[in-house]
């Protein structure tokens, strides 16, 4: 009989509702360098949420999101970033139309 364990370890992060993180720590929570992380505001893809230069920038929970979908398109299907700024942007626009068809059948 084999009795073969197999264990897998997961790590992550835990961030309060509200919390709001600086451009160093969305990187390490990223796993991307800054420069990278930049790109994706020019590109519109992420904007911080306060601060007027990089030391300053702060970016809301959501951004973490945001900013992982557009690394996981990079990464995983090799699309450039303008690429995922449009697929995340029409990602976006599905989502909302979804829910107003649901506000409508709703009513």
């Amino acid at each position: 009989m084999n009795t073969d364990k197999t264990s897998t370890t997961l790590s992550g992060f835990i961030l309060e509702e509200e919390a709001s993180l600086s451009l160093a720590e969305l990187c390490v929570i990223c796993q991307a360098p800054a420069e990278l992380i930049i790109r994706l505001i020019d590109f519109g893809v992420i904007s911080p949420a306060e601060g007027k230069n990089s030391r300053q920038w702060r970016f809301h929970r959501g951004t973490l999101i945001r900013a992982d979908k557009a690394l996981r398109l990079k990464r995983d299907l090799g699309v450039n970033l303008a690429g995922a700024a449009l697929a995340l942007e029409l990602l976006d626009e599905i989502s909302e139309l979804r829910q107003k068809l649901k506000q409508q059948t709703n009513s």
